[in-house]
């Protein structure tokens, strides 16, 4: 039997797109490696969820909470994400610090993280620009605190490590 590429879903919760950008980053990083990537927002890949070998599920952080969607897909998902190797990314610092060292994932994603026996998790920075949504967005943005602190090199370098452990993946039996 041949050996096929693997099948990643890349997942995302995001309110303004910022975390969606980082998830098709990912997702074109892991396809250039040779994985066969689909990338949905995490409310919708809950329909569709059957066939991949791996996931990576990422989520926004508001108020040091991961977005709602990303929290309801790790539960509701949680039995098959135990059959798969699962990485996590978090984005949301609107400053440099996430670029600077290794943060820690918020509380309720390090339980998340623990409940699948994820395979790592990293979290990125975030951007808020003149278009986000909310009071909230719009006054951080007015007061001078947005901006984009997402970096791209470290999503790479990031993504690439997952197709480096991805290579020895057996693929998932075809579920009838």
């Amino acid at each position: 039997m041949a050996r096929r590429d693997p099948r990643v879903l890349v997942a995302y919760g995001t309110k303004n797109g910022s975390t969606g950008e980082i998830a098709a980053h990912v997702a074109d990083v892991l396809a250039r490696a040779g994985c066969a990537t689909t990338v949905r927002p995490a409310g919708e890949a809950l329909r569709d969820f059957s066939g991949y070998d791996a996931v990576v599920l990422g989520g926004a952080l508001y108020a040091g909470r991961w977005h709602r969607d990303a929290r309801r897909f790790a539960r509701r998902a949680r039995r098959a994400l135990g059959t798969r190797p699962v990485w996590l990314f978090s984005s949301g610092p609107l400053d440099a610090s996430a670029s600077e060292r290794d943060l820690p994932p918020v509380p309720g994603v390090r339980r998340i993280a623990d409940r699948l026996d994820a395979r790592g998790h990293v979290t990125f920075g975030g951007r808020l620009d003149e278009n986000a949504r909310g009071r909230l967005a719009r006054m951080i943005v007015s007061s001078g605190k947005g901006g984009d602190f997402r970096d791209f090199t470290a999503i790479t370098a990031w993504a690439e490590r997952i197709a480096h452990d991805l290579s020895g993946v057996p693929a998932q039996r075809e579920e009838a």
